[in-house]
């Protein structure tokens, strides 16, 4: 197989099909002798002479005929394997897709996605999957399609593409007293019990940090698996939230108010990433572009 030259298999092709060097070469944009030479190289290749004279012109050999379909197959097998992909009609595509999104951002777009998706492409389905871990392995290995959220410290190797922008604001349940306040003082922001999200037993988070900072600590009553839950939690009691911004867009969050926060804390993009593996893949492609301009379009 070292030795194996592809090169060879257009010109046997070409000879096959013209048995004439001279229509061969012209058929490739070869020299008549380049064409020979090719010829010499094929008959030492196969161990057969392929062609050989028959008065003014040139004949297949019974070997040479045998192989003539397998050879034109060969040669529109490698020009397939070896051509971009085809384009994709993505009316037609059949296909899953599951991307790992935190249970807010589900609750927030999962429908407008899925109805785009399905307006263009109703072959095509979404499979939410939980954001229990940021693991790159997932993406790597194809187990999911696309990762949504805050981009983690350590992407590795992935591709990234920011959504929108986001930060955090406040939370109180309407009619709460520390909307009494105006504006709302670090002193009175931290009088409060505080409901906050974390995943892990540890809820030292951005507020947190910027809070210490300044000398301050909230007063941190509960712990909750998701910021939905933070939102009702606060509608429910007198604990005092903070959520990004972006879920306060939800029809569900009628029953409380939001505020600045009284300390400055970095904002941060939400992401869609993937694996470059998946970069040249036009479906893939598709579903990138059609939710970066859906939040294009919602902003």
């Amino acid at each position: 197989m070292s030795d194996l030259d592809l090169n060879l298999l257009p010109a046997l092709d070409a000879l096959l099909q013209e048995q004439s060097v001279t229509a061969a070469a012209r058929r490739l944009g070869l020299s008549t002798s380049a064409m020979s030479r090719t010829l010499s190289r094929l008959r030492a290749a196969v161990g057969d002479p392929i062609l050989v004279p028959a008065g003014r012109g040139m004949v297949a050999t019974p070997h040479a005929l045998a192989i003539a379909e397998e050879v034109r197959f060969l040669q529109e097998a490698v020009k397939t394997v070896l051509s971009p992909p085809a384009t994709v009609n993505i009316r037609d595509a059949r296909r899953d897709f599951t991307i790992r999104a935190n249970e807010a951002f589900v609750l927030l777009y999962a429908a407008r996605l899925s109805a785009a998706v399905a307006n263009t492409a109703p072959g095509i389905r979404l499979r939410f999957a939980p954001r229990s871990d940021k693991d790159v392995q997932s993406l790597r290995e194809a187990a999911i399609d696309l990762d949504i959220g805050v981009l983690p410290s350590e992407s590795g190797e992935l591709r990234c593409q920011t959504l929108f922008e986001d930060r955090y604001v406040g939370i109180a349940r309407v009619g709460h007293p520390i909307f009494e306040a105006d504006p709302i003082t670090v002193a009175s922001y931290v009088a409060w019990g505080h409901v906050v999200f974390s995943p892990h037993p540890d809820f030292f988070g951005p507020i947190d940090r910027a809070l210490a900072g300044i000398g301050h600590a909230r007063d941190v009553r509960l712990i909750v698996p998701s910021f939905p839950a933070v939102i009702a939690v606060a509608a429910a009691s007198d604990l005092i939230g903070s959520v990004p911004r972006s879920y306060c867009k939800s029809g569900a969050v009628t029953e409380i108010d939001t505020f600045e926060l009284p300390v400055t804390v970095s904002g941060f993009g939400v992401v869609q990433a993937w694996h470059p593996r998946m970069d040249a893949d036009p479906v893939h492609r598709w579903l990138r572009a059609l939710i970066f301009e859906s939040f294009r379009s919602m902003d």
